[in-house]
Protein backbone atom coordinates (compact mmCIF):
# COMPACT_ATOMS: atom_id res chain seq x y z
CA UNK A 1 0.00 0.00 0.00
CA UNK A 2 1.62 3.21 -1.17
CA UNK A 3 1.37 6.21 1.13
CA UNK A 4 0.06 8.43 -1.69
CA UNK A 5 -2.77 6.00 -2.44
CA UNK A 6 -3.54 5.61 1.25
CA UNK A 7 -3.74 9.36 1.78
CA UNK A 8 -5.93 9.82 -1.31
CA UNK A 9 -8.34 7.17 -0.04
CA UNK A 10 -8.46 8.75 3.41
CA UNK A 11 -9.09 12.21 1.98
CA UNK A 12 -11.79 10.95 -0.39
CA UNK A 13 -13.67 8.99 2.29
CA UNK A 14 -13.50 11.77 4.89
CA UNK A 15 -14.56 14.33 2.27
CA UNK A 16 -17.50 12.12 1.26
CA UNK A 17 -18.64 11.86 4.88
CA UNK A 18 -18.42 15.62 5.39
CA UNK A 19 -20.16 16.49 2.11
CA UNK A 20 -22.93 13.96 2.79
CA UNK A 21 -23.42 15.45 6.23
CA UNK A 22 -23.64 19.02 4.92
CA UNK A 23 -26.62 17.96 2.81
CA UNK A 24 -28.42 16.48 5.82
CA UNK A 25 -29.66 19.65 7.51
CA UNK A 26 -32.01 17.76 9.80
CA UNK A 27 -29.13 15.71 11.17
CA UNK A 28 -27.10 18.83 11.95
CA UNK A 29 -30.12 20.54 13.50
CA UNK A 30 -30.95 17.58 15.74
CA UNK A 31 -27.30 17.16 16.71
CA UNK A 32 -27.26 20.69 18.13
CA UNK A 33 -30.81 21.08 19.42
CA UNK A 34 -30.94 17.81 21.38
CA UNK A 35 -28.04 18.55 23.76
CA UNK A 36 -28.91 22.26 23.90
CA UNK A 37 -32.42 21.36 25.07
CA UNK A 38 -30.96 19.13 27.77
CA UNK A 39 -28.56 21.87 28.80
CA UNK A 40 -31.28 24.49 29.15
CA UNK A 41 -34.24 22.47 30.43
CA UNK A 42 -32.55 19.76 32.46
CA UNK A 43 -29.93 21.96 34.08
CA UNK A 44 -32.52 24.62 34.92
CA UNK A 45 -34.84 22.06 36.46
CA UNK A 46 -32.20 20.43 38.62
CA UNK A 47 -30.08 23.46 39.49
CA UNK A 48 -32.02 24.18 42.65
CA UNK A 49 -31.83 20.53 43.70
CA UNK A 50 -28.10 20.04 43.22
CA UNK A 51 -27.01 23.62 43.66
CA UNK A 52 -23.25 23.97 43.49
CA UNK A 53 -21.70 20.56 43.05
CA UNK A 54 -18.35 19.62 44.54
CA UNK A 55 -16.58 17.76 41.78
CA UNK A 56 -13.02 16.84 42.73
CA UNK A 57 -10.40 16.89 41.33
CA UNK A 58 -11.29 19.51 38.70
CA UNK A 59 -11.66 22.39 41.15
CA UNK A 60 -13.47 22.81 44.42
CA UNK A 61 -16.78 24.14 43.09
CA UNK A 62 -18.43 23.75 39.72
CA UNK A 63 -21.97 24.60 38.65
CA UNK A 64 -24.30 21.91 37.39
CA UNK A 65 -24.38 23.44 33.91
CA UNK A 66 -20.59 23.29 33.76
CA UNK A 67 -20.71 19.70 34.94
CA UNK A 68 -23.17 18.77 32.17
CA UNK A 69 -21.18 20.18 29.26
CA UNK A 70 -18.74 17.22 28.92
CA UNK A 71 -21.61 14.77 29.30
CA UNK A 72 -23.60 16.48 26.58
CA UNK A 73 -20.50 16.58 24.39
CA UNK A 74 -20.42 12.82 24.88
CA UNK A 75 -24.09 12.70 23.85
CA UNK A 76 -23.25 14.49 20.59
CA UNK A 77 -20.47 11.99 19.87
CA UNK A 78 -22.64 9.01 20.84
CA UNK A 79 -25.57 9.95 18.60
CA UNK A 80 -23.31 10.78 15.68
CA UNK A 81 -21.49 7.45 15.99
CA UNK A 82 -24.83 5.64 15.84
CA UNK A 83 -25.87 7.74 12.84
CA UNK A 84 -22.60 6.84 11.12
CA UNK A 85 -23.26 3.19 11.87
CA UNK A 86 -26.74 3.54 10.37
CA UNK A 87 -25.11 5.08 7.31
CA UNK A 88 -22.90 1.99 6.98
CA UNK A 89 -25.94 -0.30 7.03
CA UNK A 90 -27.62 1.89 4.40
CA UNK A 91 -24.49 1.91 2.22
CA UNK A 92 -24.33 -1.88 2.45
CA UNK A 93 -27.95 -2.23 1.33
CA UNK A 94 -27.43 0.21 -1.54
CA UNK A 95 -24.21 -1.50 -2.66
CA UNK A 96 -21.93 1.48 -1.95
CA UNK A 97 -20.11 -0.39 0.80
CA UNK A 98 -19.37 -3.28 -1.56
CA UNK A 99 -17.73 -0.93 -4.03
CA UNK A 100 -15.68 0.68 -1.28
CA UNK A 101 -14.42 -2.58 0.19
CA UNK A 102 -13.38 -3.95 -3.20
CA UNK A 103 -10.96 -1.04 -3.69
CA UNK A 104 -7.30 -2.13 -4.10
CA UNK A 105 -6.45 -1.26 -0.51
CA UNK A 106 -6.48 -3.36 2.68
CA UNK A 107 -9.97 -3.80 4.05
CA UNK A 108 -8.86 -2.78 7.56
CA UNK A 109 -7.52 0.50 6.19
CA UNK A 110 -10.76 1.31 4.36
CA UNK A 111 -12.75 0.65 7.53
CA UNK A 112 -10.29 2.82 9.46
CA UNK A 113 -10.88 5.63 6.96
CA UNK A 114 -14.65 5.33 7.50
CA UNK A 115 -14.06 5.41 11.24
CA UNK A 116 -11.86 8.49 11.00
CA UNK A 117 -14.40 10.24 8.78
CA UNK A 118 -17.11 9.65 11.38
CA UNK A 119 -14.81 10.82 14.18
CA UNK A 120 -14.01 14.01 12.27
CA UNK A 121 -17.73 14.75 11.91
CA UNK A 122 -18.32 14.04 15.59
CA UNK A 123 -15.53 16.39 16.62
CA UNK A 124 -16.88 19.20 14.43
CA UNK A 125 -20.36 18.71 15.88
CA UNK A 126 -18.87 18.75 19.37
CA UNK A 127 -17.34 22.17 18.82
CA UNK A 128 -20.58 23.41 17.24
CA UNK A 129 -22.36 22.38 20.44
CA UNK A 130 -19.74 24.19 22.54
CA UNK A 131 -20.56 27.34 20.58
CA UNK A 132 -24.29 26.86 21.25
CA UNK A 133 -23.59 26.20 24.94
CA UNK A 134 -21.50 29.37 25.12
CA UNK A 135 -24.41 31.35 23.67
CA UNK A 136 -26.57 30.02 26.50
CA UNK A 137 -24.00 31.10 29.08
CA UNK A 138 -22.50 27.66 29.79
CA UNK A 139 -18.81 27.55 29.04
CA UNK A 140 -15.58 25.73 29.76
CA UNK A 141 -12.42 27.40 31.05
CA UNK A 142 -10.73 29.34 28.26
CA UNK A 143 -7.92 26.80 27.85
CA UNK A 144 -10.42 23.94 27.95
CA UNK A 145 -11.60 24.58 24.40
CA UNK A 146 -8.31 23.44 22.91
CA UNK A 147 -7.30 21.03 25.68
CA UNK A 148 -10.47 19.03 25.09
CA UNK A 149 -9.69 18.36 21.40
CA UNK A 150 -7.56 15.17 21.84
CA UNK A 151 -10.12 13.77 24.28
CA UNK A 152 -12.96 14.48 21.84
CA UNK A 153 -11.10 12.70 19.05
CA UNK A 154 -10.27 9.68 21.24
CA UNK A 155 -13.86 9.42 22.50
CA UNK A 156 -15.25 9.82 18.97
CA UNK A 157 -13.00 7.03 17.70
CA UNK A 158 -14.10 4.69 20.50
CA UNK A 159 -17.82 5.36 20.02
CA UNK A 160 -17.40 5.15 16.25
CA UNK A 161 -15.68 1.77 16.64
CA UNK A 162 -18.61 0.54 18.74
CA UNK A 163 -21.00 1.75 16.02
CA UNK A 164 -18.85 0.05 13.36
CA UNK A 165 -19.06 -3.20 15.29
CA UNK A 166 -22.84 -2.87 15.55
CA UNK A 167 -23.08 -2.46 11.78
CA UNK A 168 -21.53 -5.91 11.38
CA UNK A 169 -24.42 -7.61 13.16
CA UNK A 170 -27.35 -5.36 12.20
CA UNK A 171 -28.09 -6.34 8.64
CA UNK A 172 -31.27 -4.35 7.91
CA UNK A 173 -32.23 -0.71 8.35
CA UNK A 174 -35.57 -1.68 9.90
CA UNK A 175 -33.81 -3.34 12.84
CA UNK A 176 -31.34 -0.58 13.49
CA UNK A 177 -33.60 1.94 15.24
CA UNK A 178 -34.36 -0.50 18.04
CA UNK A 179 -30.70 -1.44 18.34
CA UNK A 180 -29.72 2.24 18.56
CA UNK A 181 -32.14 2.84 21.43
CA UNK A 182 -30.97 -0.33 23.17
CA UNK A 183 -27.37 0.91 23.02
CA UNK A 184 -27.71 4.70 23.37
CA UNK A 185 -30.04 5.11 26.33
CA UNK A 186 -28.41 2.63 28.75
CA UNK A 187 -24.95 3.94 27.87
CA UNK A 188 -26.00 7.55 28.35
CA UNK A 189 -28.13 7.34 31.47
CA UNK A 190 -25.94 4.84 33.36
CA UNK A 191 -22.88 7.04 33.15
CA UNK A 192 -21.45 10.24 34.59
CA UNK A 193 -22.97 12.38 31.82
CA UNK A 194 -25.68 13.84 34.06
CA UNK A 195 -24.49 13.21 37.62
CA UNK A 196 -21.25 12.23 39.37
CA UNK A 197 -20.78 8.62 40.40
CA UNK A 198 -20.26 9.46 44.05
CA UNK A 199 -23.81 10.85 44.14
CA UNK A 200 -25.12 7.56 42.72
CA UNK A 201 -23.28 5.61 45.39
CA UNK A 202 -24.34 8.06 48.07
CA UNK A 203 -27.99 7.46 47.17
CA UNK A 204 -27.54 3.72 47.78
CA UNK A 205 -27.74 2.54 44.15
CA UNK A 206 -24.59 0.42 44.38
CA UNK A 207 -25.55 -1.76 41.39
CA UNK A 208 -25.89 1.33 39.15
CA UNK A 209 -22.57 2.57 40.42
CA UNK A 210 -20.85 -0.69 39.45
CA UNK A 211 -22.52 -0.78 36.02
CA UNK A 212 -21.49 2.83 35.37
CA UNK A 213 -17.90 1.99 36.27
CA UNK A 214 -17.69 -0.61 33.48
CA UNK A 215 -19.64 1.50 30.98
CA UNK A 216 -17.16 2.68 28.30
CA UNK A 217 -19.23 5.82 27.75
CA UNK A 218 -18.54 6.81 31.38
CA UNK A 219 -14.83 6.78 30.63
CA UNK A 220 -15.31 8.72 27.40
CA UNK A 221 -17.17 11.45 29.31
CA UNK A 222 -14.62 11.49 32.15
CA UNK A 223 -11.74 11.73 29.67
CA UNK A 224 -13.42 14.79 28.13
CA UNK A 225 -14.30 16.30 31.53
CA UNK A 226 -10.77 15.96 32.93
CA UNK A 227 -9.24 17.33 29.72
CA UNK A 228 -11.55 20.35 29.83
CA UNK A 229 -10.00 21.27 33.19
CA UNK A 230 -6.42 20.58 32.13
CA UNK A 231 -6.04 17.12 33.63
CA UNK A 232 -5.53 13.59 32.31
CA UNK A 233 -7.60 10.68 33.56
CA UNK A 234 -5.21 7.81 32.86
CA UNK A 235 -7.72 5.08 33.66
CA UNK A 236 -10.33 6.53 31.33
CA UNK A 237 -7.75 7.00 28.59
CA UNK A 238 -6.72 3.33 28.88
CA UNK A 239 -10.35 2.18 28.69
CA UNK A 240 -11.12 4.41 25.70
CA UNK A 241 -8.02 3.32 23.75
CA UNK A 242 -8.50 -0.34 24.66
CA UNK A 243 -12.17 -0.36 23.64
CA UNK A 244 -11.35 1.45 20.39
CA UNK A 245 -8.77 -1.15 19.41
CA UNK A 246 -10.91 -4.12 20.50
CA UNK A 247 -14.09 -3.00 18.71
CA UNK A 248 -12.19 -2.03 15.58
CA UNK A 249 -10.40 -5.39 15.38
CA UNK A 250 -13.69 -7.25 15.88
CA UNK A 251 -15.24 -5.10 13.14
CA UNK A 252 -12.42 -5.92 10.73
CA UNK A 253 -12.94 -9.61 11.42
CA UNK A 254 -16.70 -9.22 11.01
CA UNK A 255 -16.32 -7.52 7.64
CA UNK A 256 -13.82 -10.12 6.41
CA UNK A 257 -15.71 -12.61 4.17
CA UNK A 258 -13.15 -15.31 5.00
CA UNK A 259 -13.47 -15.11 8.79
CA UNK A 260 -16.40 -12.97 9.86
CA UNK A 261 -20.16 -13.06 10.11
CA UNK A 262 -20.57 -12.76 6.34
CA UNK A 263 -18.92 -16.13 5.77
CA UNK A 264 -21.12 -17.87 8.34
CA UNK A 265 -24.23 -16.49 6.62
CA UNK A 266 -23.01 -17.63 3.25
CA UNK A 267 -21.83 -15.12 0.73
CA UNK A 268 -20.32 -11.69 0.72
CA UNK A 269 -22.79 -8.91 1.45
CA UNK A 270 -20.38 -6.05 1.75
Amino acid sequence: MKSAHAFSALRAIVRREVVKFTHQYGRLFSALVRPALWLVAFAAGFHNILGVSIIPPYRTYITYQEYMIPGLLGMVLLFNSMQSSLSLVYDREMGTMRLLLTAPLPRWYLLLCKLMGGAALSTLQGYAFLLVAWLFGAELPASGYWRVLPALIAAALMLGAIGLLLSVYVRQLENFAGTMNFVIFPMFFISTALYPLWKVRESGAEYLYQIALVNPFTHAVELIRFAAYGQLNVQSLAVVVGMSILCFLLSVIGYDPQRGLIRRRGGMEA
